[in-house]
């Protein structure tokens, strides 16, 4: 039987998608609904999604258009909340292929069959990668000049998303989400996060590796602070087909964010300076738009929201740091994502 009140995630069982799933189970705008959630499991875990009758857990990629098609016809989604991508933007420069197969590719096959089965409403997570250098502080009005794949993978979407609003009429917010880390994240995957990478690390009694001299500067978002909004969109009006920038909004440099990692767990730094490698040296974003629209919430102290990753990652343990086996280009590929000799 055909269900008319379901919700599609994709990356439910990755790190953000995880966080929003949980919070839409109990979030009363969404109770009744059936929670699809759809991920191939590259960089997720079948335990990060909460054990629910409300939520069913499907095996796939975005990528699989037919698997896609499927779903929209088996369950005539309501909604629709686009997690999913390999969110590797470093990496992005020598993926290119993969990058694009996935998170362009990927994200218009789910566009297609939102416009062809009357989804509601479509919420993307994009990233502050679509701004590129020298733009600070980043503002929803300034003209994307995305610098890598990853960035202008991103900003494509957003473009397909307002073609298809204004051909279809497909209803859709963006977020651009920056440096988001907490519970539930990937602390085994070297190539991204680095603020799991700095806890795997330390947990495995490792020195913590930043590219350059470290002054790279970023706000890091707390997931917590993340989620609500995009939780909201579907239902706030003024949100229909507009860009939020979302996140904290004080930066701190790639080194004082080791060492207040080494602080929180009690350990004297232990640094591994390596080459530099080419990315964005300056990041973060204005929020007045987000607060304007859903509302002003103080952000989560860069402290507490360590604090609490920590506390979630001891319990975990150290996860092993995996290697991506599909390197297209590897000219100019930075220290420690060499692939391990045969």
């Amino acid at each position: 039987m055909v269900s008319q009140n379901s919700i599609l995630i994709t990356g439910g069982a990755g790190f953000l998608g995880s966080h929003l799933t949980r919070q839409l189970l109990v979030d009363a705008r969404y109770q009744g609904l059936q929670i699809v959630v759809l991920d191939d499991l590259s960089g997720g875990f079948v335990e990060n999604v909460p054990d629910s009758p409300a939520v069913q857990f499907v095996t796939g990629s975005v990528t699989d258009h037919e698997l896609v098609d499927d779903l929209f016809r088996k369950y005539s989604f309501r909604f629709v909340f686009h997690l999913a991508a390999y969110a590797a933007e470093g990496l992005s420069h020598f993926i290119r292929r993969f990058n694009y197969s996935n998170n362009l590719l990927g994200s218009v096959n789910l566009i297609n069959a939102a416009v062809r089965h009357d989804v509601r409403h479509f919420v993307f997570t994009s990233s502050i990668a679509v701004y590129g250098s020298g733009q600070v502080p980043m503002l929803e009005s300034t003209q994307p000049q995305p610098e890598d794949p990853y960035g202008i993978s991103k900003f494509a979407v957003e473009l397909d998303l307002r073609a298809a609003h204004e051909q279809f009429g497909l209803n859709f917010t963006v977020f651009r989400p920056h440096n988001v880390y907490g519970e539930y994240q990937n602390i085994g995957d070297k190539y991204r996060n680095v603020v799991g990478i700095f806890m795997n690390r330390i947990m495995l009694k490792q020195p913590l590796p930043i590219f350059g001299d470290g002054m790279q500067q970023r706000a890091f978002s707390y997931v917590g602070d993340i989620v609500p909004p995009m939780i909201a969109a579907p239902f706030v009006p003024a949100a229909n087909c507009e860009v939020f920038n979302v996140g904290a909004t004080i930066p701190v440099t790639v080194l004082d964010l080791a060492r207040a990692v080494c602080r929180e767990f009690q350990v004297d730094p232990e640094i591994q300076f390596l080459p530099a490698r080419n990315e964005v040296k300056i990041a973060w974003a204005d929020h007045a738009k987000c607060a304007k629209i859903f509302g002003h919430k103080p952000a989560t102290a860069l402290e507490e929201g360590l604090h609490r990753m920590a506390r979630w990652a001891r319990s975990v343990g150290a996860r092993s740091s995996s290697h991506f086996n599909n390197i297209e280009i590897t000219e100019g590929l930075p220290a420690g994502w060499s692939q391990p000799q045969a």
